[in-house]
């Protein structure tokens, strides 16, 4: 198969690692790809938002597959134009999108398909959000209604907190277009953790499960970010428990999508909180997580894709997706000023090295190189240092001595990722 990769993150240079092994494949293509893609794959000069000229591209090289990594351009329509052009996608249509394009639109889905989730209401005016607040008191949470690339939730403590947030949001316009309406829910307290499947139709097969540490600050402190580092599998949710929140959190949706003529084709990923009264849903996503899908993906033992493959064309249930047991982490390492504005331009050395540990892999993601070909930091997510191990313990002391390998001016991360999981 000649394949065309849409994006530019960690995930899509773990995405595009792995694609690379598939005996079935012919072809790699990243648009538009990273310095560490680029070792995979032919990298292309085509933004992954921009869908039309994808789909030229994808027409000129007879693609027979695009496996979209971000959100954004699915809910642009990416698959749809796919539907158009006769070109499989392993992602959602925009209106299936629409589940992480649109929290209100996945609590609506929740609420019908009888599927466990914090009280909570979509707001167009400040007004009448502040009042929701008053009468729901604190904690409470926040979130922009459209897409934030993982950073539109503010869990307030406190009424100020929250009423900062609804002003920085819908006035002041702190998250763009996609924080002119709010969703307002009860804080779920708990241990949260991501859940992911391959989706087609009504039929879901499990993928795994992994842990994300959202802020930037040991401890859980400090602002969200779109992911500091994840563990995989997380504590206290095994195999058994993610078959049953399968059961509970996607399938029951899924049916609801089929109902309602959307139905979902592509990688879901359910955030959950594992509360005392049982699991409930936090959001969902249309694709991998990321820095989630880099450990997941280190520890799949079957051909991806053919999965991929299947689940774009409706034959899931027929192509069997395996994970070794070994316990996986990925740690993301920032530049300085993440997650404001990131101070970009030094240069990253050390990567070759992390990458000679034994069960150590580097994955790129906010690098480039520069004129004298040098690679240097070009975003504020820049590498996914990650390792697999037999424990967790042991996976950790891997991928923090990768760390370690690894330097640049003003790089920072977290120093307890998996830690919980211990």
């Amino acid at each position: 198969m000649r394949v065309l990769l849409v994006g530019s993150g960690g995930r899509e240079h773990a995405l595009a690692a792995t694609l690379a092994r598939s005996p079935h494949l012919t072809a790699l293509f990243i648009a538009p790809g990273n310095p560490g893609t680029a070792k995979h794959g032919v990298n292309v000069a085509i933004g992954a938002e921009n869908v039309p000229a994808l789909i030229t591209f994808a027409k000129e090289q007879a693609i027979d597959l695009i496996v979209p990594g971000p959100e954004a351009p699915l809910v642009a329509g990416l698959a749809d134009a796919c539907a158009k052009a006769e070109i499989a996608c392993a992602g959602p249509t925009r209106a299936a999108a629409r589940l992480e394009g649109s929290k209100s639109f996945t609590k609506e889905i929740c609420y019908a398909a009888g599927i466990p989730t914090a009280q909570g209401e979509r707001f167009t005016s400040v007004d009448a959000a502040l009042t929701y607040i008053q009468e729901r008191g604190a904690p409470i949470v926040v979130k922009a209604d459209g897409l934030a690339a993982g950073k539109g939730v503010v869990v307030a403590q406190t009424l100020a907190e929250a009423e900062d947030a609804v002003r920085e949001m819908m006035t002041q316009g702190s998250m763009g277009d996609a924080g002119r309406s709010v969703v307002i829910e009860d804080c779920l307290v708990g241990e949260e953790v991501s859940l992911f499947a391959f989706c087609s139709g009504e039929t879901a097969t499990l993928i795994g499960a992994a842990q994300d540490h959202k802020r930037i600050g040991d401890g859980d402190t400090g602002p969200n970010t779109g992911g500091m580092g994840a563990v995989s599998p997380p504590r206290g949710f095994d195999r058994a428990a993610q078959e049953q929140a399968l059961d509970v959190m996607v399938r029951p949706m899924l049916k609801e999508m089929v109902r309602r003529g959307t139905p979902f084709r592509g990688v879901i990923f359910a955030g959950l909180m594992l509360t005392d009264a049982g699991p409930q849903l936090i959001e969902y996503n249309v694709r991998f997580g990321d820095p989630e899908a880099q450990a997941l993906l280190l520890r799949l033992t079957s051909d991806l894709l053919p999965a991929l493959k299947a689940l774009a064309d409706g034959q899931l249930d027929a192509t069997p997706i395996t994970f070794s047991d070994q316990a996986s982490i990925s740690v993301v390492m920032a530049a300085q000023g993440y997650p404001g504005k990131a101070l970009t331009g030094a240069v990253i050395s050390g990567i070759a090295d992390a990458n000679a540990l034994k069960d150590v892999t580097v994955f790129q993601a906010g690098t480039a190189k520069n004129a004298a070909g040098e690679l240097v930091v070009a975003g504020g997510r820049v590498l996914s240092v990650c390792a697999v191990g037999n424990t967790v313990q042991e996976a950790r002391d891997k991928a923090y001595a990768g760390v370690k390998a690894i330097s640049w001016d003003g790089a920072q991360w977290r120093t307890d990722i998996g830690a919980r999981a211990l």
